[in-house]
């Protein structure tokens, strides 16, 4: 069966395809590209582009390639500036998924793995969320993906959709030299940028009750979150009964320092971050419990942190963002 996955141009996205393409199942791409990158898709994956506001496309984009399943990626994921663009938030995550499920209703596509995000946990008072941590977004963003996995919720009461989503913190690293997080938001292409700029990483806040005064978050290898969607499709379409939602997460987590350290031996740059006050709002300590997901999806997380920023520093390496020394 074909799998469309929305948001496949993008660095999660494509990722995400390589990953059912190792799978050997089939897949083609849905990206409007107002982030993601053309270059990112394989030349023998169909790219369609367009929005998921585009309920007519993804008719017949699905109808064309008989799609049987989704992996819905497409999105607004920038938590920051979502609070000051809340009507571009919502109606590019809420109603851009209700039109996708409405697509998916009218075609009888009847599998969906969402990505979801952490976000909706907000500031949580535990140390280790789980799957059953209250959930308390504090941004647009987090809200627009708790009411997605609502509506996903809503339409399997009266349906016969079969769904799960994923959540999770920090996504980092590259499985591909030719795919790069290109954000202008996210910590470690942050970090590589002003290294390579010749200017000095900041770290914001290292007076938290933590082991070394820094955040402490769960970060991820892409590779290892693609290959968790790729198990959540293939469960779903092996009528197996999945959670509605799963973390992944280390458990345990990495601090600011940590990380910061590791991108100094994966580059050989030799730096001392220059310390910034705290953030409003910034919790001491999040990490994300991934044992349900390793239960009933088999996943795990594969490479240390020097493997994850290793891998960041060849694909920024081979990127066309890197400023050169």
């Amino acid at each position: 069966m074909t799998w469309m996955v929305t948001g496949g141009a993008g660095y999660i996205g494509a990722h995400v395809v390589r990953s059912f393409q190792h799978a050997g199942l089939p897949v083609i791409v849905l990206d409007d590209l107002s982030s993601g990158r053309a270059s990112f898709v394989p030349d023998d994956v169909s790219l369609h582009r367009g929005s998921v506001l585009d309920g007519e496309l993804m008719r017949r984009v699905i109808t064309q390639h008989r799609v049987r399943g989704v992996v819905h990626l497409a999105g607004f994921k920038y938590a920051g500036v979502s609070v000051d663009r809340p009507l571009h938030t919502y109606e590019q995550n809420v109603e851009g998924t209700r039109r996708l499920l409405r697509a998916m209703y009218e075609t009888g596509v009847s599998n969906i793995v969402f990505s979801s995000s952490a976000a909706v946990f907000g500031t949580p008072d535990v140390g280790v969320v789980t799957e059953e941590t209250p959930t308390a977004p504090e941004s647009p963003y987090g809200e627009s993906k708790l009411v997605g996995e609502w509506l996903l919720r809503d339409v399997a009461r009266v349906t016969r959709l079969r769904h799960t989503s994923l959540r999770y913190f920090n996504v980092v690293g590259s499985a591909h030299d030719d795919i790069y997080d290109a954000s202008p938001h996210n910590l470690v292409p942050l970090v590589l940028k002003a290294l390579t700029e010749g200017s000095t990483p900041r770290i914001n806040g290292d007076d938290y009750p933590t082991a070394d005064g820094t955040c402490v978050r769960d970060y991820l290898h892409v590779g290892d979150l693609a290959a968790a969607h790729v198990a959540a499709a293939t469960a779903l379409v092996e009528g197996r009964e999945l959670l509605p939602v799963y973390n992944l997460g280390s458990g345990d987590g990495l601090s600011v320092a940590e990380i910061m350290a590791a991108i100094g031996r994966a580059t050989g740059i030799d730096f001392t971050p220059q310390i910034q006050p705290r953030r409003a709002g910034d919790p001491a300590r999040i990490v994300a419990s991934g044992d349900a997901a390793a239960r009933d999806l088999g996943w795990q997380m594969t490479l240390s942190v020097d493997e994850m920023m290793a891998s960041a520093w060849r694909a920024w390496q081979a990127s066309a963002d890197a400023p050169r020394r």
